[in-house]
């Protein structure tokens, strides 16, 4: 696994990024490839402080208890995901990858981006945590689309 704050390996995930056009199609799961990088650049935001989650207790006693698997093994296919980070409709490609491109690209500035520390659904977070679940989240989603 590489490091997202990296710039070395946070190129190569840019460069993924970049190889997405608007005919990739999903090898698993119902997002198109502009959902998809609308999703990624939404979740990279929530650690950027930008984006807020809404977790009930239950749901954030079960992320804590998962955390340390999640974070050390590749995302399941077809995962659930948190109703603020869905990304419905129809949005444009070229603005989607670029956002999401653009957001990546920051993580290579270093754990400074990072604004929050306390995940409503993993529980207390470490610069390392979110180079894992951010590193792990976008490379799940980029083998998705087969990049």
């Amino acid at each position: 696994m590489g490091s997202i704050y990296d710039k070395a390996d946070n190129e190569d995930i840019i460069a993924r990024i970049n190889s997405l056009t608007p005919e990739s199609k999903a090898l698993w799961g119902k997002m198109t490839v502009d959902q998809m990088c609308k999703h990624c650049s939404a979740a990279i935001e929530v650690g950027f402080g930008k984006k807020e989650l809404k977790v009930n207790f239950l749901l954030g006693i079960l992320g804590r208890l998962i955390k340390n698997k999640a974070f050390n093994n590749d995302f399941g296919k077809n995962s659930p995901t948190a109703k603020e980070l869905k990304c419905e409709g129809s949005y444009d490609f070229e603005s989607s990858r670029k956002e999401f491109a653009e957001n990546f690209r920051q993580f290579a500035q270093g754990n400074q981006v990072i604004k929050v520390m306390y995940h409503p659904f993993w529980g207390k977070m470490t610069y390392e945590d979110w180079d894992k679940l951010m590193w792990r989240h976008t490379d799940h989603h980029l083998r998705q689309f087969g990049v």
